[in-house]
C-alpha cells in the first residue's frame, strides 16, 4: 500500500494491515486455519459462500504477507495443504477477541441501528448503502 503524505508511519502501517486482514474472508480463513491444517476444498466447504476465485486470491494474499504457508505434496493428484505460519498464529488472539466482542455485542449494535434508523427515518434516502463484500449473499 502506498503511504499517504501527512499520515504517520504507524497510521500507514495500520491501514496496510487492516486492508489485508480486515475483510471477512481473511478473518474466516485465519480463524479456521488456526484450528488445523486444511486442504483447499475442505476450507472452501467449511467457510461456505466463498467462491473458488475469492478463496484462491485471499489465500495467495495471506501467503504473500507471510501469514499462511502452502505446501504441495508430490502425489498424483497433487495434494495441497494450507496452514498458518507463526506470524499468522499470532493473529489468533486478536481475531478471537474480535469474534468474542461481536458475539457479545451483536444485539446492542442491532438495537442501536434500529434506534438510529427510527430517529432518522426521514433521511433514509441519504444513508450510505450497506458495505457489501465479494461473495456476500444478495
Amino acid at each position: 500500500m502506498k503511504p499517504i503524505p501527512g499520515r504517520s508511519e504507524t497510521c500507514n502501517a495500520m491501514a496496510d494491515i487492516l486492508n489485508r486482514i480486515g475483510d471477512k474472508w481473511s478473518v474466516m480463513i485465519v480463524g479456521y486455519l488456526g484450528k488445523k491444517t486444511m486442504r483447499f476444498n475442505e476450507l472452501r466447504h467449511t467457510i461456505g459462500g466463498i467462491s473458488q476465485r475469492m478463496l484462491t486470491l485471499t489465500l495467495r494474499n495471506l501467503e504473500r504477507d507471510g501469514l499462511v504457508t502452502r505446501t504441495v505434496y508430490p502425489e498424483i493428484p497433487p495434494r495441497v495443504e494450507y496452514q498458518l505460519t507463526p506470524l499468522g498464529q499470532s493473529l489468533q488472539g486478536p481475531i478471537s477477541s474480535l469474534w468474542a466482542w461481536a458475539e457479545e455485542h451483536q444485539g446492542e449494535v442491532q438495537s442501536a441501528r434500529l434506534e438510529y434508523d427510527g430517529l432518522h427515518d426521514d433521511t433514509a434516502d441519504q444513508h450510505p448503502p450497506e458495505r457489501r463484500y465479494a461473495g456476500a449473499a444478495r
